[in-house]
């Protein structure tokens, strides 16, 4: 019986030293998850590590399901008909693309999902949102969770005000965060090959300075392997946008493109955090099929 207890720690030590990372999503819209999927799907799938969701907004916007109205046999461009049956049809949505991506916890936050615009300064004021709220919730979730990554989106100039909201939100919970360690923030963005964009910060908001001796990080999903080299791992990410079902148009213009998923690294985080990220990427790299 001695015996028995020393092998099952020990079996359960080895377990630990194997664990993967911890990863908090932090975004404003089901579909958000869809510019870093392959990323999250390493490593939940690969890396054995692990990822949770939380979501802003109730996700009550979004009238652009033309063909998802055949299928949902509902007008899905009608706004009233939408902010009634968006809510919980886009949850179900994003708890399926969830399934792909090995997502265990779901955070829903249920904020007004109000219409597109690039101000943010209501939603982190209060008047659109309830940021006490947020504030409270996310605080709970990482001092819970003990994450070791949060990725949101980059919040550029040029991004949903929720985005933008959703982002720094998650980027002043780190700043906020007691623990010994906080996670590290990094945002991201699917891009193609050759991409021109840059970002530094969004003005106004110091927080979301990125460190400029930290590499944008990138992971190559469309690099072909295996017979003729037809696989890649675009079908995940194809998979996950497939799963939004009522953005029909949204995801008919996104599906198969990207090339790249690629994440900046905010400065908050300290550079001396930076080589482990640079790990982290170097590690998914190697793991599951070759890529680059």
């Amino acid at each position: 019986m001695r015996l028995l207890i020393i092998i099952i720690v020990f079996l359960g030590a080895l377990n630990g030293f194997a664990q993967g990372p911890k990863v908090l999503i932090v975004t404003a819209h089901p579909d958000d998850e869809t510019m870093f999927p392959v990323t999250v799907f390493k490593i939940t799938r690969e890396l054995k590590g692990s990822a949770d969701l939380a979501l802003i907004t109730d996700a009550s916007g979004g009238f652009n399901g033309m063909v998802a109205s055949m299928y949902y046999g509902m007008n899905m461009l009608d706004s009233v008909v939408g902010r009634k049956n968006l809510p919980l049809i886009r949850k179900k949505e994003m708890m399926a693309a969830g399934e792909i991506l090995g997502i265990g916890n779901y955070f829903f936050f249920d904020q007004i999902d109000d219409y597109y615009n690039r101000n943010e300064k209501p939603y982190l004021q209060g008047k659109n949102w309830d940021i006490n709220y947020i504030e409270r919730r996310l605080d709970g979730i990482l001092a819970k969770g003990q994450y070791d990554y949060i990725f949101c989106l980059v919040p550029h100039e040029g991004q949903h005000a929720h985005h933008k909201a959703a982002s720094l939100s998650a980027l002043r919970a780190v700043q906020r965060y007691k623990g010994s360690k906080p996670p590290i923030v990094l945002g991201g963005q699917s891009a193609n090959k050759g991409y021109t964009f840059t970002f530094s910060s969004l003005e106004g908001y110091p927080e979301t300075n990125v460190s400029p001796n930290a590499p944008v990080f990138e992971f190559d999903r469309s690099f072909g392997f295996g017979e003729d080299n037809k696989h890649s791992y675009m079908i995940v990410a194809d998979w996950v946008k497939a799963s939004h079902k009522s953005q029909s148009g949204d995801m008919n213009q996104a599906m198969h493109r990207g090339e790249l998923e690629t994440f900046w690294y905010f400065a908050l985080n300290g550079d001396k955090r930076i080589p482990e990220v640079k790990q982290l990427f170097e590690t998914l790299k190697k793991s599951g099929f070759p890529t680059k």
